[in-house]
């Protein structure tokens, strides 16, 4: 399924296969404490990471400073790690989520391309094509 709305922002509807490789990587290398990085998409696509500087990541949380965010209105959302076996987003992810982006990306442990969930604004989990 899209995301479809009136924003061309909202039309993601796939990943790029070596963009998520690159998460699972990334997350495995921050294991035991979580990854965060922002999500950037071209024509529909999830193609590349924003490694936000100043992101504090802990064994229960990453902390965003979205003050340091560059103003690149192709950045549609976030990604993080949960070190647990769940991708299901916490009661601060959905706070998060209603507060920035309209997709956010959870990869679980042991981080496998069966390991992530992609989620709406809402918290409310959607399908994300993955694309070579």
């Amino acid at each position: 399924m899209s995301i479809l709305g009136k924003d061309p922002r909202d039309q993601v509807r796939s990943i790029r296969r070596k963009t998520l490789n690159m998460i699972l990587e990334a997350s495995k290398s921050s294991h035991p404490n979580e990854f965060g990085a922002l999500l950037r998409a071209k024509e529909g696509v999830i193609n590349e990471l924003i490694l936000l500087p100043g992101t504090i990541s802990g064994k229960r949380s990453a902390i965003f400073y979205l003050h340091m965010l560059p103003i690149d209105f192709s950045i549609i959302g976030t990604v993080h790690s949960h070190p647990s076996p769940s991708f299901h987003p916490s009661g601060a992810d959905l706070s998060f989520f209603e507060r920035f982006g309209r997709i956010h990306i959870v990869v679980r442990h042991p981080y496998t391309e069966n390991d992530w969930a992609a989620y709406n604004l809402r918290g409310e989990r959607i399908d994300l094509e993955i694309t070579d």
